[in-house]
């Protein structure tokens, strides 16, 4: 049974996703987190569950919470998985 990311995990993943990889998380907002109105959006923490994003929308945040369709293992995981979940996101767009 693996535990939860560190918070240094998180915050590398976080920092990571929203400095190269804005657009992305704007799509987990959309697709995943169902925030279709979003105009911009940011990974606030990423847990084994699931990720946590505020998302802009008409110029207000929005808390989004995303749930993973499986409890992740490592940061490994966690960044095939994100892989995936773009894939998936920008198809369903």
């Amino acid at each position: 049974m693996s535990k939860d990311f560190s918070t240094e995990i998180s915050s590398r993943i976080c920092k990571h996703m929203n400095d190269d990889h804005a657009d992305a998380v704007v799509i987990y907002a959309k697709a995943f987190g169902g925030v279709t109105d979003a105009s911009a959006a940011e990974m606030l923490s990423i847990d084994v569950q699931g990720m946590d994003l505020t998302a802009k929308v008409n110029g207000e945040a929005v808390p989004v919470r995303i749930q993973f369709d499986r409890v992740l293992t490592d940061a490994e995981d966690a960044h095939q998985t994100l892989i995936a979940m773009v894939k998936a996101g920008a198809i369903e767009d």
